[in-house]
């Protein structure tokens, strides 16, 4: 059971050729690498150019953003699982075979998920998140879970099948940042996830990345808890009385995960603020956002 591998792609040029080899170097398991073009002006197109005679595809999207690039990566695929890895990451040698080994094991499952570790801008490790390393995640119907904050952060560790996908739609073209989260709530709606407990992805962090770039405030995330806790698909699926404080949950989590961010862009005095964002919700939430804080400034 092969997996297509999605990547979409703008101005990628400092890593995508990284990426490319991490793909390629995981064997039969990946049958096909599409690279989805968001039209780049830097020297992105003739580096994927020089891998097309290796089982690379290079296709244009020309400039409609990076949803509308997965889907139409993901609209070419053959495959029947697909992973989406974007350009500036790198998998880990064996990570798609766990993921395969683990999807065959369970024969329902929409999606299949591992965890990452943390690079920086010339690959090098950062943070302290291998003390993480044996931390468990959720498994089976992790609809609820998942709506109140993403906890898989990066499609680059997760295969889905491709079936499913279709018929959620793909990623929501309107959304700006988030879209990954509310396509995943999709996904966990029609049914199981499962969880490798490995590191399977280095999951690069630097000033360009979309997530982080300019350290980004609670208000670019907060439009995309209103269109998971809007979506009649996840609505259905989510336990009567829950979606509030689900809401709530989701609302204080992205803007913890703001905060956090700020702390590793040392922004500390918007970390504070979006802190305070925090306490006027909810004085409850206080000491666990905090304490997030706090991991975030020892690199965790």
């Amino acid at each position: 059971m092969p997996v297509s591998v999605v990547m979409p792609a703008k101005n990628a040029a400092a890593f995508i050729g990284e990426a490319i080899e991490s793909a390629l170097t995981q064997g039969s398991d990946v049958s096909e690498l599409i690279v989805v073009d968001d039209g780049s002006t830097d020297q992105t197109r003739s580096i994927v150019q020089a891998f097309e005679g290796r089982g690379v595809r290079l296709l244009d999207n020309r400039g409609s953003g990076v949803s509308a690039a997965r889907n139409t990566g993901a609209r070419a695929a053959s495959s029947d699982w697909l992973m989406f890895l974007d350009a500036d990451d790198r998998l880990r040698p064996g990570a798609m075979a766990a993921l395969v080994d683990s999807a065959k094991a369970a024969q329902d499952a929409v999606a299949v998920y591992g965890d990452y570790d943390r690079i920086d801008g010339q690959g090098r490790p950062i943070g302290r998140r291998r003390l993480l390393r044996h931390r468990a995640k959720p498994s089976g119907r992790v609809l609820e879970r998942l709506a109140a904050g993403n906890f898989i952060v990066n499609g680059g560790v997760m295969i889905v099948r491709s079936r499913s996908f279709a018929e959620i739609g793909g990623f929501d073209e309107t959304l700006r940042y988030c879209e990954d989260w509310h396509c995943w709530c999709r996904l966990a709606a029609l049914g199981e996830f499962r969880f490798v407990p490995a590191q399977l992805l280095d999951y690069r962090q630097h000033g360009d990345n979309t997530m982080s770039a300019a350290a980004r405030s609670p208000q670019d995330f907060l439009p995309a808890a209103e269109r998971v806790f809007c979506d009649r698909s996840i609505l259905a699926r989510l336990p009567a009385g829950s979606v509030q404080s689900l809401r709530d949950a989701a609302e204080l989590h992205l803007m913890t995960y703001a905060a956090t961010q700020a702390v590793h862009f040392r922004r500390y005095r918007q970390a504070l603020s979006y802190l305070l964002m925090v306490a006027q919700r909810s004085l409850l939430a206080v000491p666990r956002a905090t304490m997030n804080l706090g991991l975030a400034y020892v690199g965790i």
